[in-house]
């Protein structure tokens, strides 16, 4: 029996490669490209303690920094990529390293505008912002005014900048011992075939219909982080702690409002959420009742939750089919979006699949200069992929069409983001349930419409709820040890999985893996996301050319107006309750109504 092995990245057919010409054609632009950056930060000393004189000073400095902005925008973009490509490869470890540490120098010598520029007396602040010169940034230097209270002086800021690189060493040591270092061996998920487990591959295996391989997947994947659970519990701790030290150095009353206070988005959008979810967590248990029941379990593991109910209905699809099917369930979007994204899907915007050392998962990543590039490591026997592919194209897209917008306005925040990805996966799916022939296959896309609810809504929010939770303890100076942690994640799975639901033991671990929680406050984006996108999917499948147009603005609307008011504009308000509590009614429906075809 012989394992199959991941390819190296040089084995890799060029054509299932991104194409990342659009930021630079080889190592050597980009180098160039680095030193002339590098030259540019000395700019900032012909602006510094100027502010006060003139609009001409401002402006001049404004347009400054983002051109030096921008080709570190084109830099970084590259040096990531390039990296993700095999996370062991030295010499784009040496490049992502070196613009993290020019990015950390510029950043120190432009930490003066802010606080020089808030010092101000409030008139000249006034008449700067009147003025016809700055009226390029105007919205731009009304959103740096609401930060005054929280901007410290410019000494105290130069060294908040000079802390940039340090601030990253837990998310990189988290990224380097998960993605390279653990080494979670070879399963064998049928006779004579044994594949290495990896992130990706744990996912096929959770999807496979022998119970005994998901089982087995599921206590070796997490042998790993057993075995390392008290570094992971260290680099976990410590990304925790700085957020709340930024916080608190910064006058925020909390690490989460300092979080949402960028979007303008009030606590009471995000406690909505963690009540919502908390008092629909009845339909949740009752689906795992229903899934126990289909699938003629004696009891029901986290290793059941992933497999479709009718795994034998599960097709293998191809990449290729996998992009028609992208394509043609966006159908309702346009020809414009249509033609575009499938040039990008057809052409070289996606790197498909796994290689060894590749970064694990799957991501949109781009910049205002480039294409907006997806990351996959696409399994075809994993309907899900084809999701996640429908899922990053929304983020792809959604940066294409941004750049109809000045530069300073493109960059959209992740709360409106998750908008773009998770409306593309409504109308997937809505395609997907259309193409059955029986109830039966009707039940299977039910259920994986009930999942991706599941996942997004009720699973995000209990990971939110586990970032307040641990926030909170951080701020009443209590510590985040390998036991507090796994206590308090315990609570939540068995609130969340309720009372029937059997929770192994290396469950608890689980938050030690997850990469979102070292950028806290991210993850209830996704739930408050996939909300609005019910809503906007509806209202734009159900209406005319009005309908779409004012999706399409919202899409082309970068960050020109606050998040919220992007989705009031989109036809769906996030400071009510009514578009997370729809989402969460249509569970419930979803689940009765797979429990009558089951």
């Amino acid at each position: 029996m012989s394992a199959k092995r991941l390819p190296l990245r040089s084995e890799v057919a060029v054509a299932d490669t991104w194409d990342l010409g659009s930021l630079f054609p080889h190592d050597d632009a980009w180098e160039t490209a680095f030193a002339q950056w590098e030259k540019l930060i000395p700019g900032y000393d012909a602006f510094r303690g100027k502010l006060g004189e003139s609009v001409d000073v401002v402006a001049e400095c404004l347009r400054f920094d983002l051109e030096l902005e921008r080709l570190g925008d084109k830099l970084g973009t590259y040096a990531f990529l390039k990296e993700t490509e095999d996370v062991a490869n030295s010499k784009y470890q040496g490049m992502k390293a070196r613009y993290i540490g020019i990015a950390s120098r510029a950043a120190e010598a432009g930490s003066f505008f802010r606080p020089e520029l808030l010092a101000l007396p409030d008139d000249t602040l006034k008449t700067y912002l009147a003025s016809p010169k700055l009226a390029d940034f105007k919205l731009l230097l009304e959103r740096l005014v609401r930060y005054k209270p929280h901007t410290l002086t410019t000494a105290e800021e130069r060294l908040l900048a000079m802390q940039m690189e340090v601030n990253g060493t837990p998310r990189n040591v988290f990224d380097q011992l998960t993605d390279a270092d653990l080494n979670f061996g070879t399963i064998e998920i049928a006779p004579g075939e044994t594949i290495p487990l990896s992130h990706s591959s744990f996912m096929v295996c959770l999807e496979n219909p022998k119970r005994e391989v998901r089982k087995t997947a599921f206590h070796q994947f997490y042998a790993q982080f057993a075995a390392h659970a008290n570094t992971l519990t260290a680099t976990l701790s410590g990304s925790i702690k700085q957020d709340v030290y930024q916080a608190r150095v910064r006058n925020y009353a909390s690490a989460r409002e300092a979080a949402l206070f960028p979007d303008k988005v009030p606590v009471s959008v995000y406690d909505n959420l963690l009540s919502a979810v908390r008092a629909n967590l009845p339909a949740v248990h009752k689906y795992y009742a229903v899934r126990q029941r289909a699938m003629k379990l004696p009891d029901i593991h986290f290793y059941d939750v992933y497999i479709p109910i009718f795994s034998d209905l599960q097709t293998r699809t191809e990449w290729d089919d996998a992009v028609e099917l992208v394509i043609d369930a966006l159908k309702p979007l346009g020809a414009d979006y249509g033609n575009a994204l499938a040039k990008g899907l057809r052409g070289r915007w996606c790197d498909r699949f796994e290689n060894k050392g590749k970064h694990s998962g799957a991501f949109s990543s781009g910049c205002y200069d480039s294409d907006p590039y997806i990351l996959m490591n696409y399994q075809p026997d994993v309907l899900d992929h084809v999701f996640t592919l429908a899922h990053e194209a929304g983020h792809s897209m959604h940066s294409f069409l941004s750049k109809k917008q000045p530069y300073q306005y493109a960059n959209y925040t992740i709360f409106v983001a998750e908008v773009a990805s998770t409306f593309n996966e409504q109308l997937l799916g809505e395609a997907m349930r259309k193409r059955a022939k029986t109830d039966r296959e009707r039940a299977y896309f039910i259920n994986r419409e009930i999942d991706d609810i599941r996942r997004t809504i009720i699973r995000q929010t209990m990971f939110a709820e586990f970032e307040k939770v641990t926030h909170a303890l951080v701020e009443k100076n209590e510590p985040l040890t390998l036991e507090t942690i796994k206590s308090e994640y315990r609570k939540l799975l068995d609130a969340y999985f309720g009372p029937k639901f059997i929770l192994d033991d290396e469950l608890s671990l689980e938050c030690l893996r997850i990469p979102h929680f070292y950028r806290a406050f991210y993850v209830y984006k996704y739930a408050t996301g996939l909300s609005a996108a019910i809503a906007l999917a509806e209202r734009v499948t159900r209406g005319g050319k009005t309908e779409l147009d004012a999706y399409l603005r919202f899409l082309s609307g970068g960050c020109s107006k606050d998040p919220l008011d992007l989705l009031r504009d989109a036809g769906v308000d996030m400071e009510t309750p009514e578009p997370v509590d729809a989402a969460l009614r249509k569970f419930g429906k979803l689940v009765d109504e797979l429990d009558s075809l089951v």
